[in-house]
C-alpha cells in the first residue's frame, strides 16, 4: 500500500456550513491525516494524506461536501508526505 498526500483548496458556499467538522469527521472514518481551515477569501483549504482509496475518497467527497454546502470548485494538487500524525481542525 502507498501513502499519498494531497492539498485542496474548495470555492463556494464553503464557510459557516460545517464544512471543516464534516471534513474532520470524513477524514477520521476514512483514516487519514492532516488538517483543514477556513481561508480569509472564503474558501477552505485541506491537506490530508493515507492510503490512495481513502485519499481518493476524501477528494470526490470534497466536491459536494456537507449538505449545508455549495461547492462551486476544488482544485487539488499533489503533495509531498507531511508525517502527520491524525486529522485536526485548524483555526
Amino acid at each position: 500500500m502507498s501513502r499519498q498526500c494531497r492539498h485542496a483548496y474548495v470555492s463556494g458556499k464553503v464557510q459557516g456550513v460545517y464544512f471543516r467538522q464534516a471534513t474532520q469527521e470524513q477524514a477520521d472514518a476514512l483514516d487519514l491525516d492532516g488538517w483543514v481551515r477556513n481561508l480569509a477569501d472564503g474558501r477552505v483549504e485541506v491537506l490530508f494524506e493515507g492510503e490512495m482509496a481513502a485519499v481518493q475518497s476524501l477528494q470526490e467527497w470534497l466536491q459536494r461536501g456537507p449538505q449545508q454546502a455549495e461547492v462551486s470548485s476544488v482544485e487539488v494538487i499533489e503533495a509531498p508526505l507531511q508525517g502527520i500524525a491524525g486529522f485536526i481542525v485548524r483555526r
